[in-house]
């Protein structure tokens, strides 16, 4: 069995061979398990307020929009939320949609100070499938992790 160390020290080599700014880059499973093992752990979920709604959350993850919907725009407040709601000195692991974003934010809080930044691949919905649905082959819904309906 992987210890949480083990995963976390793949999660950092990962970071590393795809050239990333932060510190590890998580698959959803991975995730999990870190999250469940350790207590000091954050999850932070910055997709949009109407994902969140409509899609689905998370259940103890903070919620800060790193863009909001309909316009994606940025949200300039995202720091400063993240710094009223995490704790700079313990790990965060972000998650969005796809990856993409939560990339973007893991960036981000890195520039910011924060030096425990993980990103969740494949997001909450992971990659479309043949028919052009998402949470269907990948991501953390798909991996048959926690979650519940907006």
């Amino acid at each position: 069995m992987e210890t949480i160390e083990s995963i976390l020290e793949t999660a950092q080599r990962r970071a590393r061979e795809m050239g990333l700014t932060y510190k590890g880059a998580l698959l959803p499973m991975e995730a999990y398990r870190v999250l469940q093992a350790s207590t000091q752990a954050q999850l932070v979920d910055v997709r949009t307020r109407a994902e969140l709604d409509w899609v689905g959350r998370i259940p103890g993850a903070a919620e800060i929009e790193l863009r909001s919907y309909p316009g994606m725009q940025p949200n300039s407040g995202f720091i400063g939320q993240l710094i009223q709601q995490a704790d700079q000195k313990l790990p965060v692991l972000f998650i969005c949609r796809s990856g993409a974003r939560s990339g973007q934010a893991a960036a981000v809080a890195t520039e910011a100070g924060f030096s425990d930044c993980y990103n969740i691949l494949e997001g909450f919905e992971g990659d479309r499938n043949e028919e052009g649905h998402r949470g269907k082959i990948s991501g953390w819904k798909a991996a048959g992790l926690p979650w519940e309906q907006g």
